[in-house]
């Protein structure tokens, strides 16, 4: 029963607000399942057009297209992958290292199809009130935009083709193991009691660390440092962040699997974290600047929003709000000092925003989590705030740290022996829209 009681305050939350109806009745709720296909849907959105605008609004103009077709197309690999393998790497029953093939190509699917989703099996399995093929394209939709996530880091100077063999490899080979150990009854993270409620660790940390390798294994942009490289259009980059902000409830609320009281706390958490770090970031940029930025907003927003992931489903607003006001700060100091004191060129900031912001969200979940929400009839007083928390929490972060950026390093260098990572420098200055794609902003 304790193991049980843990996946359901863990891996899937809602399950907590039902109890143990779950295994009593096998229908499918519908108003649950209408929540997690709106949330899933909010989530692909995230990606695509948010990630997309968002991105492409702060490099120059002549690699905008080429910005925008890395999320698009990652959007797309990803899917695939998800579907042919990587789910079933991330999900299957396996072991505490990984999953196994029992869903490959989404076989097994047939069987069960109409009824409640079941994760795992024995005393650790998680019932659900969706059907699995929601809450496979639900998980689907976290893979791609970690994906897309990366590509922030390299933005301006990897081929195509080396982005798209890395992808590929990452997904399968990094992705899927930590999601598995992080979310899955059976992941050795989970059963050390680390608390990650909509991807900390998962998305935000593993996308931000490999982002930090692949810029430091690519090297810096041509003329960074000395040309001008001021974003083409905020314009874009302000409705890309905003499609972010928008679609994170479905991220956030939508990780409670269900339509009840703990999606509505981390919605409301979520959009209080948010708001706090985008006015601490324009504090932290107007005090040292002189000038509050369109720029320092946007990034704020995504700031908060990274930090307050881990916890949504753990905290109150109040604390929230603090996660927000840290997380703010956090980010500025990773976008600006951070990878000026360490020299190295992460182009949009993915590893001073999403890095940064996710390992601090992360630990401040452990300083902050508030029993109750978590509560159910096996562990009554549920996961609240303890030093052992923040240890458990500590420990997690430096897990995913390391064996993220050794992973993201050998396969670069894998990608590399193979087809080379970087344009060259004549395709740089030119741009790679006409280089990589053919076309161009008129």
């Amino acid at each position: 029963m304790k193991t049980l009681a843990r996946a359901l305050a863990l891996a899937l939350p809602a399950v907590l607000a039902a109890g143990t109806a779950f295994a009593q009745d096998a229908k499918i709720d519908t108003g649950d399942t209408a929540w997690m296909l709106t949330s899933t849907a909010i989530v692909l959105m995230m990606t695509v057009p948010g990630l997309a605008l968002f991105y492409a609004g702060m490099v120059r103009k002549k690699n905008v297209l080429a910005t925008m077709m890395q999320s698009f197309a990652a959007c797309a690999l990803v899917a695939v992958l998800w579907m042919v393998l990587g789910y079933s790497l991330a999900f299957g029953e396996g072991n505490a290292w990984i999953g196994d093939l029992s869903r490959l190509l989404m076989r097994g699917m047939a069987e069960g199809w109409d009824k409640p989703f079941t994760l795992g099996s024995g005393d650790a399995a998680v019932a659900t009130t969706i059907p699995e093929s929601v809450f496979a394209t639900f998980q689907m939709t976290f893979a791609i935009i970690t994906a897309a996530l990366i590509t922030g880091a390299i933005a301006d100077r990897m081929k195509f083709s080396a982005l798209m063999l890395f992808l590929t490899m990452w997904t399968l080979a990094v992705y899927s193991p930590v999601a598995h150990w992080v979310w899955h009854p059976n992941g050795w993270i989970f059963a050390l009691g680390a608390l990650d409620f909509a991807g900390g660790t998962v998305v935000h940390i593993n996308a931000g660390v490999a982002g930090l390798v692949a810029a430091i294994v690519l090297g810096k942009r041509v003329g960074y440092g000395t040309d001008n490289m001021s974003p083409y259009n905020l314009a874009f980059a302000v409705i890309g962040a905003s499609l972010l902000w928008v679609g994170w409830f479905g991220f956030n609320a939508g990780s409670a699997v269900g339509a009840g009281a703990r999606a509505g706390m981390a919605m409301l958490v979520t959009q209080v974290a948010a708001a706090g770090a985008v006015l601490a970031w324009l504090v932290a940029e107007w005090a040292t600047k002189g000038k509050p930025s369109v720029l320092g907003a946007i990034s704020g927003a995504v700031a908060g929003l990274v930090a307050i992931t881990p916890a949504a489903g753990f905290v109150l607003p109040g604390s929230a709000l603090v996660i927000g006001l840290v997380a703010g700060m956090a980010g500025f100091w990773g976008a600006t000092a951070l990878k000026h004191w360490c020299g190295y060129d992460d182009s949009l900031d993915a590893f001073g925003v999403h890095g940064v912001c996710g390992i601090a969200g992360a630990l401040l979940t452990g300083v902050f989590a508030y029993g109750p929400l978590s509560a159910s009839t096996a562990t009554p007083e549920g996961y609240g705030a303890s030093v052992a928390q923040l240890m458990t929490q500590l420990y997690a972060v430096v897990a995913v740290f390391a064996f993220t950026a050794v992973m993201t390093f050998v396969l670069l260098k894998i990608v590399d022996a193979v087809v080379g990572l970087r344009v060259t420098e004549e395709e740089e200055r030119e741009g790679l829209d006409v280089v990589l794609h053919g076309e161009r902003i008129g």
